[in-house]
């Protein structure tokens, strides 16, 4: 019986990056950079004013304050977007608003706080003059061109997954598209006679497929483009067909027809075409694992992914391999979910030396994180992962884990509500 370890070890070595592509900044959102990025411009592209207020020169307000305020004349103004045409001289102030570019001649900003605009305004004074409360040095509430990035700088290097920010800061490059590494392609197919798809009429003796869309709905969250593939019935020829269609995809999922109890058939059609061993994992749920290489029509080697038909099992088995496995085509590292230390309300029980992920939900009070079992904890029962948010580690090694107790806990899902 493999460890939960050398399984994953076995899977990633199968697995390399994936080719690039450009795509539109918008859609690259959780995708990774294949070449450093360089800036062609200053950003910003020139000094620029970080307050609403007035353009000055410094000099002009030595020793200005609010009981003995500098009389500068206005002789203009200048909103973002927009340039000054002339030059600031002694004794001149421009009215600017924030972003705007510093005219010429001008060293200096003075907020509007400081000067007397307010109080001209209430006694309808004349606004072709404005007073200056306090003196200012050069570059006060200045923002100096390229401040934040300078032509030619090397901004973002390959390697780099793209959040909200890098998507913010590529845009102000004037990137419209980037070149990254492209999503994998991720065919799910679910088997078993028994199986109708949801939105048919229920009919005896057939449950609805939950699998292929709570596993391919793991696979989106992971950054892949999926498609569901027909239901595989348990028939050579049909489940044949229906996987000789799968030449454009980097990535096979299938669940159910891995166990020992389970039809050959499926095991045939998999073995027909390409090779595939049959594992057992030291893990609780999911002990029954498949991995291997689907080989198509056109010759094309798939990597094959076989997870067990319970729909508990499915989805641990995909946490543990299914995601690492896209991350890496995706060009991301390894990066295991993120655990917390939290005390059990409820017992473990680890009846058989295998590795349990006991479905939790993870609250904090006092500082202190606490897991409680979302119910029985039966690997069809797919509410009990539904209210889950982390999952509780016993050790391969522990019969029991009491309550009371600290565990592991692997997050699946990080509320937003959880203080760290």
């Amino acid at each position: 019986m493999l460890s939960v370890e050398e399984a994953l070890d076995k899977i990633l070595a199968r697995f390399s990056v994936l080719s690039s592509e450009n795509v539109s900044i918008l859609n690259s959102l959780g995708q990774v950079l294949s070449k450093d990025v360089f800036s062609s411009i200053d950003v910003p592209p020139a000094d620029n004013s970080a307050m609403d207020g007035y353009a000055v020169k410094s000099k002009d307000t030595a020793k200005a304050s609010k009981t003995n305020p500098v009389i500068l004349k206005v002789c203009g103004s200048v909103s973002a977007g927009e340039s000054f045409s002339n030059s600031v001289n002694s004794g001149q102030a421009v009215r600017i608003m924030t972003g705007a570019t510093i005219p010429k001649g001008a060293d200096a900003v003075i907020p509007f706080e400081e000067t007397d605009e307010d109080s001209r305004s209430l006694l309808h004074t004349s606004s072709n003059e404005i007073g200056i409360l306090t003196e200012v040095n050069t570059g006060s509430d200045v923002r100096p061109y390229g401040q934040d990035i300078q032509n030619g700088q090397l901004v973002l290097k390959s390697g780099k997954e793209l959040r909200p920010a890098e998507i913010g800061v590529l845009a102000s490059l004037g990137l419209s598209e980037i070149t990254v590494t492209r999503r994998p392609k991720v065919a799910i197919l679910s088997t078993g006679n028994e199986l109708i798809k949801p939105g048919s009429e229920i009919i005896s003796n057939k449950i609805y497929d939950s699998n292929s869309y709570s596993i391919s709905s793991a696979a989106l969250k992971c950054g892949a483009i999926t498609q569901i593939l027909e239901i595989g019935k348990d028939d050579f020829n049909s489940l044949t067909s229906i996987l000789n269609s799968i030449d454009d995809f980097d990535f096979l999922i299938t669940s159910a027809g891995v166990s020992k109890g389970d039809y050959d058939i499926v095991k045939d059609v998999l073995k027909n075409h390409g090779e595939i061993d049959f594992w057992s994992v030291r893990m609780k749920p999911a002990k029954p694992l498949a991995f291997g290489t689907f080989i198509t029509q056109k010759g094309k080697s798939i990597p094959h992914l076989g997870l067990p038909g319970n729909p508990v099992s499915a989805l641990v088995a995909f946490e543990q391999f299914g995601r690492p496995s896209i991350r890496k085509m995706m060009g991301k590292n390894h990066q295991p979910r993120p655990t917390v230390r939290a005390v059990l309300e409820d017992p473990i029980y680890n009846g058989d030396g295998r590795r349990v992920f006991a479905r939790v939900i993870v609250t904090k009070n006092n500082e202190q994180y606490k897991a409680k079992l979302t119910g029985h904890q039966n690997s069809n029962l797919l509410t009990s992962m539904a209210h889950a948010n982390g999952l509780a580690i016993c050790p391969e090694n522990e019969k029991i884990k009491n309550a009371g107790e600290t565990v592991e806990v692997q997050m699946i899902d990080w509320p937003e509500e959880m203080k760290l």
